[in-house]
């Protein structure tokens, strides 16, 4: 029986006592990251207060108030109420689960479409190679943000929609990325002695350009999130985004920019203070999981 030679080791050869493993080296390294530690702090923080604290905190987020309407904080109302009687508490915890919600299912999308592109261009190579970059070169010089309203102004997408159009304007950053550790993976010996002993292109990028690729997706999945939590606040901004009753940090902003002129600021400080920390949480965990898996760095 042949023994399977894995990619990267050399046969006759044992891995030394107390070697560390690549990913729990990279784990180690992370979290000497304070701010990277800090930013995945924010995150669970924020997925906590977004998903449990509705079981915690009820509140009646679809009928309008209008006895309880635009009150100071208090201790009925800890953040008080909107303009039309909703606690504006609750209204942060209803928002941001659509934020994070459409941010990362979009940012997961994107990464995942932007994966396979990069992937089968560096690999390909050649004619093939240059036209599928060009698609991308194309695709960068449009704003996204131009497309999204372009695209909602059309169809007034619901959830699904949104970051369906989401995933398709945010992919190519992904696939540059992608494409630049393929054209470097592509010549690896054990994708050459795949290749000599009959096996399909398809095979070659599934069983290893990817998973040695695992490192560059995670990190641009991470900012991805973040473009796309980001982009969703700015196209509801602009009363483009979910519709109502839904809502997002957003359109929490659009909703309460008019009131916040009458000295109402906690219907505007509390929904634009979340997206910073999260954007910013988010490219702070992207930095962390960048450096954690850089090998230069590595000692």
């Amino acid at each position: 029986m042949s023994a399977v030679i894995q990619p990267g080791k050399v046969p006759g050869t044992a891995t030394a006592p107390g070697e560390t493993s690549g990913a729990r080296l990279a784990v180690r390294r992370f979290l000497r990251n304070r701010l990277a530690v800090v930013g995945l702090a924010f995150v669970v923080l924020f997925f906590l207060f977004c998903f449990i604290g509705p079981l915690v905190y009820s509140t009646d987020q679809t009928h309008t108030l209008l006895d309880q309407v635009n009150q100071s904080p208090s201790g009925a109302h800890w953040l008080g109420t909107d303009a039309v009687g909703h606690d504006e508490l609750g209204r942060l915890m209803y928002g941001g689960k659509v934020s994070l919600i459409v941010g990362l299912a979009a940012g997961v999308l994107a990464t995942v479409i932007g994966t396979l592109w990069g992937a089968t261009a560096g690999y390909a190579g050649g004619w093939i190679d240059a036209f599928m970059m060009r698609v991308v070169d194309a695709g960068i010089a449009i704003p996204a943000l131009f497309i999204l309203l372009v695209v909602s102004a059309i169809t007034t997408p619901g959830l699904s929609g949104l970051v369906v159009i989401l995933g398709l304007v945010s992919w190519l950053v992904p696939s540059r990325l992608v494409r630049a550790e393929t054209l470097t993976l592509k010549n690896r010996d054990y994708v050459l002695t795949l290749r000599a002993i009959g096996g399909t292109h398809g095979r070659a990028i599934l069983r290893h350009i990817l998973p040695n690729s695992v490192s560059t997706v995670i990190v641009a999945a991470t900012f991805q999130i973040a473009d796309a939590i980001l982009l969703v606040a700015y196209v509801s901004y602009l009363g483009l985004g979910v519709q109502p009753p839904q809502t997002d940090w957003g359109g929490m902003l659009s909703a309460g920019l008019t009131a916040a002129y009458s000295g109402y600021w906690w219907l505007i400080l509390p929904p634009g203070l979340a997206i910073i920390v999260v954007v910013w949480a988010f490219n702070a965990i992207g930095d962390g999981l960048r450096d954690a898996f850089d090998v230069r760095g590595r000692g």
